[in-house]
């Protein structure tokens, strides 16, 4: 079955439910001393550490083996995509949801959201909560512990693996906190935990810690495509760093455009390339895209059930029937602008195949934030499989999605190196670049028989800065990139480009720069007195 993709993962339950406390460990019926006993031991507590990206909820694990196979089911707000999603989407022109009543959600299509807004400090606390259990996973497997559980040879050097990969999903938590809130607070493995209060560290330190904390893990992070599928190898390191140099200058105030070319071109030479057909990319059993995914949140319709990660994505787009949509119905939600839309030519899908656009029943301009049918929404996170099939994994009632989300996939590669080169960035070329962009509106162009149909290819004149941002929002829309991307190009708070409700205004308004950082949870800079709160808030 498609739970197999955790191949010999064992899926353990998630310990507590999101803590600001950083003092939390693990709770686990099943204590350091009998589970850290052997490689399936340690492995089946890195599964934890992913699993958290994935599963929510307070469900006290037991950390026995055998609940990989219990159905898991609980609150999707606290899901770590579901929240990820809404604040890299909602506030920009991709997506508004419907339910003004929920949580959270007023104030983040508008900018004007403050400190105690439920789904930024769900996040924060979410991403915190996966570092503590890196960090802890991390603690475990050093030299001195493995030497006293009398771990040597290759069950020591398999563990070595392990850790290196805790070390990047650490580290992608670090560049999620580093982007949205600028300087958080910080703390290692190294730290004792319960006896240190964190510091926060600036953002530009914390963009060289990941960075070395990437480059260190490198050579012990398993070859690209080697490791099983779900699992970090050295591609994904290469991606994540491609993406914080791409926007270093936001970080660091440092252009680090040579470096995106050069981290590029090692995941270019290790063999990926775009997947055939663009609706595939995000249907029911996109596992199989080994071609195109780098990395990804798995999601399963049995065993990792929750209203949170591609469930939302599923059910959340307004008007989708289930028949297209692969669930039981739509929630009416998620809705996108018209100034999203219009960047496509021709956004029927007739010709671009990108533009997976649900338009009946809908209006195409929002002239309504909270109402349902004001703004087209969108089937391209779809519960069937590439041949229209039932999800391998689908659960009876309709209720979960199977489809895994890809937190890295190549189609970003080409973005990057073009971007990079346009921005003067050497090793690289302008034609090289031109040849990825094309490839990528070929692929666009591509129906599900593998006709291309060249019309999309467009001219050396073309590229511009303006038309990559562009592109970046009709190849990559709704994986949780777009407010990353207005920000390092000037656009996110700014007049250069308004959508509609920017600012609460139905044509859109400039905002303030504080915006381009969300505040620290008023609760943490209560809470702890090492920190400060961001501007404006």
């Amino acid at each position: 079955m498609k739970y197999a993709k955790y191949s010999l993962f064992i899926l353990t339950l998630l310990a507590a439910s999101c803590t600001k406390k950083l003092d939390q460990k693990p709770q686990t019926g099943t204590t350091a001393a009998q589970l850290y006993t052997s490689v399936a031991g340690y492995k089946s507590s890195l599964a934890k550490v992913y699993a958290a990206f994935a599963l929510t909820g307070n469900n006290g694990g037991t950390g026995d083996p055998d609940l990989s196979t219990q159905v898991i089911a609980d609150e999707g707000n606290s899901d770590f995509l579901r929240l990820y999603f809404n604040m890299q989407e909602l506030s920009t022109d991709e997506a508004a949801w419907s339910w003004e009543g929920d949580a959270g959600i007023q104030g983040l299509h508008e900018m004007s959201w403050g400190s105690t807004n439920s789904i930024i400090n769900g996040l924060y606390y979410r991403s915190w909560f996966q570092i503590v259990l890196a960090n802890d996973f991390i603690s475990q497997c050093s030299d001195a512990n493995l030497a006293s559980r009398n771990l040597t040879g290759a069950s020591a050097d398999s563990i070595r693996i392990f850790k290196a990969e805790a070390r990047f999903l650490r580290a992608y938590q670090y560049w999620v906190l580093m982007d949205l809130f600028g300087d958080p607070p910080f703390v290692t493995d190294a730290q004792v935990v319960g006896a240190y209060i964190p510091k926060q560290i600036k953002r530009a330190d914390l963009f060289n810690y990941i960075e070395s904390d990437l480059k260190g893990a490198d050579s012990t992070l398993m070859a690209p495509k080697t490791n099983e599928y779900g699992r970090a190898d050295q591609a994904a390191e290469w991606a994540l760093l491609a993406r914080m140099y791409m926007n270093a200058s936001v970080y660091t105030g440092v252009d680090r455009s040579t470096d995106v070319i050069t981290y590029c071109n090692k995941i270019i030479a290790a063999g990926y390339g775009l997947h055939t057909y663009y609706p595939d990319l995000t249907c029911a059993d996109n596992n199989i895209n080994t071609d195109e995914n780098i990395f990804t949140i798995n999601y399963d319709g049995l065993h990792t059930q929750n209203y949170g990660g591609t469930t939302y994505l599923m059910h959340g787009p307004a008007g989708v029937p289930s028949t297209v949509s692969g669930s039981n119905g739509s929630w009416g939600g998620l809705r996108m602008t018209q100034d999203f839309i219009t960047k496509f030519a021709d956004y029927s899908g007739n010709t671009d195949h990108r533009a997976q656009f649900w338009t009946s029943g809908q209006t195409l301009d929002m002239t309504g934030l909270y109402t349902s049918t004001n703004g087209y929404s969108t089937f391209k996170f779809h519960n069937l499989t590439h041949t229209g099939a039932a999800a391998p994994d689908a659960d009876a009632a309709g209720n979960y999605s199977d489809i895994d989300f890809p937190l890295f996939r190549f189609g970003e590669v080409y973005l990057n190196y073009a971007e990079a080169v346009l921005r003067g960035g050497s090793g690289g070329d302008l034609a090289t670049a031109l040849s990825y962009i094309n490839k990528l509106r070929d692929r666009a162009y591509t129906d599900a028989s593998g006709n291309i149909n060249t019309a999309g290819r467009i001219a050396s004149g073309d590229l511009t800065l303006n038309f990559i941002l562009d592109e970046r929002a009709r190849e990559m829309y709704y994986e949780a990139i777009r407010r990353t991307d207005l920000i390092r190009f000037g656009k996110f708070t700014t007049a250069d480009y308004l959508w509609a409700w920017k600012g609460g205004v139905v044509g859109g308004t400039s905002v303030s720069s504080n915006y381009n950082l969300f505040p620290i949870p008023s609760t943490d800079i209560s809470a702890n007195q090492n920190l400060t709160q961001n501007p404006g808030y």
